[in-house]
């Protein structure tokens, strides 16, 4: 990929994000600030409400990272240790390499994000916190196992919380920084790039085949909620 200091006359309009990408996203940022605010709150009932969403988002996304769009896909933007280190060192030495979807970099922090919410929201299942809640999986666990996982839930949540920190800080260091907005393109969908580094066709997937997943995964959760 070549640089692009997102001033560029000759930059194109490219539609990188499909629907159902901006829609996870957004909708997982809405779970994520639910579950804090109902876990600290004491609404369990709600809480356990937007974890088993949570889940079944992630759930949706690790299949729609094979079988969706082109930058929705795993194979377009996971790489190698190799591939992570060269785009620091020329970041950092100011030839900020262009990408359409997530760079090497923002690749490790959305599968780092996507481990930290499955394990947050599996371990929640089994949680209970004493008094009256009791997570739909509890009796699985039974009151030993349960209270440690509950242990685990809240560690977790201390862990996910600073990567989050750290994922919000680096997209306005993107923006500020090296001008590269992050933000828009995933409200959008559309990312404007030097004409040399936009892709010349885009594999798309049609949004039925993400609406069957996400109807399969929701399904899957609801499911689960019945058991407690």
């Amino acid at each position: 990929m070549g640089e692009y200091d997102g001033k560029s006359a000759d930059a194109v309009p490219v539609r990188v994000w499909d629907r159902p990408t901006r829609l996870f996203h957004w909708a997982l940022v809405a779970c994520l600030a639910g579950s804090w605010i109902t876990g600290d709150q004491g609404m369990m009932d709600w809480h356990e409400r937007f974890g088993l969403t949570a889940l079944a988002l992630v759930v949706f996304r690790l299949v729609w990272g094979v079988v969706g769009g082109e930058f929705a896909r795993f194979s377009s933007f996971v790489r190698g240790p190799a591939a992570v280190l060269r785009y620091i060192r020329e970041t950092a030495s100011g030839r900020h390499p262009e990408h359409a979807g997530h760079n090497p970099l923002g690749a490790l922090s959305v599968l780092a994000l996507l481990l930290l919410v499955a394990t947050q929201a599996t371990l929640g299942l089994f949680a209970s916190d004493d008094i009256l809640y009791e997570g739909p999986l509890y009796h699985l666990a039974g009151y030993d196992l349960s209270s440690t996982l509950t242990g685990w839930h809240h560690q977790v949540f201390d862990i996910l919380l600073i990567v989050v920190i750290v994922h919000v800080v680096a997209v306005f260091a993107y923006m500020i920084f090296l001008r590269d907005d992050l933000i828009l393109p995933m409200v959008t969908g559309v990312k404007r790039m030097a004409r040399e580094d936009a892709p010349a066709r885009i594999r798309r997937t049609p949004c039925w085949v993400a609406a069957i997943v996400f109807v399969l995964t929701a399904a899957a959760a609801y499911a689960i909620s019945l058991l407690g």
